[in-house]
């Protein structure tokens, strides 16, 4: 069987409330978090989209290509099924865009390791031992699963993958899957990565 397309998916839609400011906007390195997820993803998916809400589609960058939400009010949810109603044939490397960590070896382990056969190949989160759904390939047999949970009341990817067969890896670099939400993480981060330049 043949292994299916590999796209991208940027997670750019949330309401960033915790931040009080945009988070995809945000500049940790070169370019906006938007841009610089974009381009990690770039290197391993032939087509990358930026799930966003439709109001904000006329906000992005140059040169990024929007996907807007079609299953509003879901959060990450609504997002990965919207690009499974574009491409339901593909799988879909997704990324939050709150991980300025993340780097190419990350991903690369996560797509080296790529079992096309499960769900999902996702990374164990360092913190709790759950999986990460927004560092995930989500293959295309995901997206009945998903839309089924959703029929039971469920909008949590990570309930979905839990509940499911799913291939869990060990981050080779736990803290790279660091999220940043608030402006005082927002400002260790920064800090942190201007340390390591």
């Amino acid at each position: 069987m043949a292994v299916p397309v590999l796209r991208g998916l940027v997670l750019a839609g949330g309401r960033s409330e915790r931040m009080q400011t945009d988070k995809g906007a945000l500049q940790y390195h070169d370019l906006d978090q938007r841009q610089h997820t974009a381009a990690l993803l770039a290197e391993f998916c032939p087509d990358v989209r930026v799930s966003v809400r439709p109001d904000q589609s006329a906000d992005l960058p140059a040169g990024l290509q929007p996907l807007s939400d079609t299953f509003l009010g879901l959060g990450p949810l609504g997002g990965i099924l919207s690009a499974f109603q574009a491409d339901p044939n593909a799988a879909w490397l997704v990324l939050a865009c709150d991980l300025p960590f993340l780097t190419r070896d990350t991903l690369e382990h996560l797509v080296s390791n790529r079992q096309p056969a499960r769900m999902a190949t996702s990374f164990k989160s360092p913190w709790d031992e759950f999986p990460e759904p927004l560092v995930s390939i989500w293959e295309p047999r995901s997206y009945g699963q998903l839309l089924r949970f959703l029929s039971l009341g469920y909008s949590c990817p990570r309930k979905a993958l839990i509940n499911s067969d799913i291939e869990l890896l060990a981050p080779p670099v736990p803290e790279e899957l660091r999220n940043v939400n608030t402006p005082e993480e927002r400002a260790a981060a920064t800090q942190e990565l201007e340390q390591r330049r």
